[in-house]
């Protein structure tokens, strides 16, 4: 369904703590969330969920289930008999297979023009990338004296005092265990370290497969469970997980690797809303189950001393109230959106008595702060903050009660976590990157109470590009940030290319890490700008708020102000500006397209949500009932129905002149109706068109609509040789129709 990524029932969950937010939340501008050949062995925490389809009785939200209960066959009903409803999807199908037929068609004529620049691009990307990707190798996960991590999807193990790869041994690779084709997404290893549980991805699917292989001499794959979303290891030998079906998570496993091995239901969620996954605490005294939904949470506590124990409920959950947990010292550390404001706390209660009403107050965030992530350490917390576009850690200290904030170099954009398995480390490691700066680490001394810049290997130095914050006025006075990347050396940045970025879904911000091609553009002259509008998370929980449901126009507002500044202040000018949006990012690009489509020249869009109204009627889809809490639920609400219209890409396409659009669109997508993306392309063809025929001008101008539907690839992942090709594409396509609105302005000047 729509671009959903990783969604954020926490929107602004932080992402340690809520690995899926990026991963899975729809209309997540983020491509790849895992790199092949890198381990994000991030935690966990996320929302969506599914209905009980086994359970002959009614049970409530989210109930735990005794042992007994799990053996009940699902009864069968017989369904009623829809001709009418059969002829209509045949008609569907028949209709789909001829638009994309068509358009498939369409591309292969066109995309030879495009063949000799992307070959150029791609040439250059790949220089960069071997340039630029060396900087730090693989993730490490360190347990004890050991340090495991993977290359290439073969996993190896060192010593922690040894840090020379040469010397790593290797313990197995996917392949020689049967798993061709695949990277892995997740590693998890066993307290004891007799047993390592990976999650293993294919390109083209959303479901991941876990492979539990007992290590030794020759590894041996245990045990193969299919379509799992999270794992962790309760004991040594008691691993939970939860299973993945249509895009939800409804239902909690544990299996046993004993001698009477076993596996068994835990829990079930059965309210469509809420997504369920699997944590572990930094002391690993706890698993938790997490069951959320975009506004709500509820946590049950699985004592890893005792893990056939049923797990025990924390908090029953509460309209408008998200939490997440930690624990240490017998205590639970919430991180909840309870009480006013409604942003992030850091609270605390016992073990003992962990309802709501014991909640104390540990540290408030400022107004307009993003908690990127937390990470608990034995004594002490680390909170990672954006604020006003700059970053920061806070540490609290448990043993002074104090709190340290340390400002972070004004050029990173983004915190990139590594793991810290041992919660009794006395340093925190993390890097810090930006569009144009590839990844740097640093590590924060408990000790010496400073940050450490790590030089381990040298990343070079990016002198030429100069960082610029400005903030927008938008329609109802509101200012709205904007980040703008350019070369220091430039002259003239009026008639430079400028490439503007948007997102404004979800809580979640504009994805800023390094990418070899923002780099490649800023040695080329271009100009990047990030409009952090709301219905992001940039200023926190209440600037989502303020752009979601009944105020995603003000979204739409705040992208129309970011432009407009950006042409004042002499940052480019229309014939030379690009938008590009992916995923639901796709709703305000698309909606910019219709209301003031004279702001921009071109717009390149990524599997993009453009159909709202019509996919938010589809219930049957596997994402609408949980996006109702984003978008509104046109279907009991007419209202709604009408403000959805209001601004919907698709429903406000009109005769008119339209920038040029190159759109990638993928068949397997799971996440967007390709249906809707065919007809928006065929919809915004016909418009342009009318519009050019209706006009007598000579040498009326046409905008180029192309629509590149992808076989291969996913919404959420692609290989590192298809993304190379897409984006390759992309910038061919924005070289080519910013290139010939700059030609024209040179030849029309040239002759006065």
């Amino acid at each position: 369904m729509k671009a959903r990524m990783a969604y954020v029932g926490l929107q602004n969950l932080p992402q340690r703590l809520a690995f899926s937010i990026n991963y899975y939340s729809k209309l997540s501008g983020l491509q790849t969330i895992c790199l092949h050949s890198k381990i994000k062995s991030k935690k966990c925490h996320i929302l969506d969920y599914l209905r009980n389809t086994c359970m002959h009785r009614t049970l409530p939200p989210g109930s735990i289930l005794p042992w007994s209960f799990f053996s009940c066959k699902q009864e069968r009903t017989k369904l009623p008999s829809k001709r009418k409803q059969n002829t209509s999807i045949m008609t569907s199908e028949l209709l789909y297979k001829h638009l994309l037929k068509s358009e498939q068609k369409s591309w292969n004529d066109i995309s030879a023009k495009y063949k000799p620049m992307t070959k150029i691009i791609k040439k250059k990307l790949k220089e960069l990338h071997k340039k630029y990707t060396f900087s730090l190798g693989s993730p490490r996960i360190r347990f004890g004296d050991n340090v495991y991590f993977e290359e290439n999807g073969c996993i190896f193990l060192s010593k922690a005092d040894d840090v020379d790869e040469g010397n790593a041994n290797i313990l197995f690779s996917t392949e020689d265990l049967g798993f061709s084709d695949t990277f892995i997404q997740r590693i998890r290893i066993s307290p004891d370290q007799r047993y390592m549980s990976l999650s293993l991805k294919s390109e083209n699917s959303e479901e991941a497969t876990c492979i539990v292989v007992k290590l030794g001499h020759l590894p041996v794959v245990e045990k193969v469970i299919p379509n799992v979303f999270s794992f962790e290891w309760a004991t040594n030998d008691v691993l939970y997980y939860t299973s993945q079906k249509n895009l939800k998570c409804q239902n909690v496993f544990m299996t046993t690797f004993t001698n009477q091995k076993h596996t068994k239901l835990v829990y079930t969620e059965q309210d469509a809303r809420f997504f369920v996954d699997i944590h572990c605490t930094k002391d690993r005294r706890f698993l938790t189950i997490n069951s959320n939904s975009k506004t709500t949470s509820e946590v049950w506590l699985v004592d890893c001393r005792d893990p056939f124990k049923l797990p025990a409920l924390v908090q029953a959950r509460t309209k408008g109230v998200l939490y997440h947990i930690e624990h240490r010292n017998d205590e639970l550390y919430i991180l909840t959106t309870y009480g006013e404001p409604a942003e992030y706390k850091l609270m605390k209660v016992p073990v003992s008595s962990t309802g709501m009403e014991n909640w104390h107050l540990v540290y408030a965030l400022e107004k307009k702060t993003k908690l990127v992530d937390l990470e608990m350490f034995s004594d002490h917390c680390v909170m990672f903050l954006k604020n006003a576009g700059h970053l920061y850690l806070n540490v609290i200290s448990f043993v002074s009660h104090s709190v340290q904030s340390i400002e972070l170099p004004t050029w990173a954009c983004e915190f990139e976590l590594e793991s810290h398995p041992e919660h009794t480390t006395s340093t925190c490691y993390f890097q810090l990157t930006s569009p144009v700066h590839p990844p740097k680490r640093f590590a924060y001394s408990f000790k010496e109470n400073n940050l450490i810049e790590q030089a381990v290997q040298e990343v070079p130095i990016i002198t030429h590009c100069h960082t610029t914050r400005l903030l927008a006025k938008s329609k109802d006075e509101t200012l709205v940030p904007i980040t703008v990347f350019h070369n220091m050396n430039s002259k003239e940045l009026h008639g430079k290319p400028l490439l503007v970025h948007v997102y404004g879904a979800y809580g979640i911000d504009l994805n800023m890490s390094f990418k070899e091609e923002k780099l490649m553009l800023i040695e080329e002259g271009w100009i990047l700008a990030y409009c952090h509008v709301r219905g992001g998370g940039e200023l926190g929980l209440s600037w989502h708020k303020d752009g979601c449901q009944h105020n995603k126009l003000k979204g739409l507002h705040d992208l129309k102000a970011c432009i407009m500044l950006l042409h004042k202040v002499g940052f480019s000018q229309p014939k030379y500006t690009a938008l590009v949006a992916a995923s639901a990012g796709g709703v305000l690009a698309g909606a910019l397209c219709n209301t003031d489509p004279e702001l921009i020249r071109a717009m390149v869009l990524q599997a993009p949500f453009v159909d709202v109204l019509n996919t938010m009627m589809k219930t049957h889809l596997p994402l609408t009932i949980e996006e109702q809490e984003e978008w509104g639920n046109p279907l009991t609400d007419e209202e709604c129905m009408k403000y959805i219209k209001s601004y919907c890409p698709y429903q406000n396409i009109k005769p008119q002149r339209y920038p040029s659009v190159f759109i990638t669109a993928y068949q397997n997508d799971q996440r967007i109706p390709l249906m809707g993306v065919l007809r928006y392309v065929q919809k915004l063809r016909r418009a342009a068109l009318d519009y050019a025929s209706s006009t007598s001008k000579e040498g009326n101008w046409i905008p180029n609509i192309i629509l590149d539907v992808q076989a291969n690839g996913s919404h959420c992942d692609s290989s590192w040789e298809d993304s190379l090709n897409e984006v390759a594409r992309h910038l061919a396509f924005l070289n080519k129709e910013l290139g010939e609105a700059c030609h024209l302005q040179h030849h029309t000047e040239s002759c006065k």
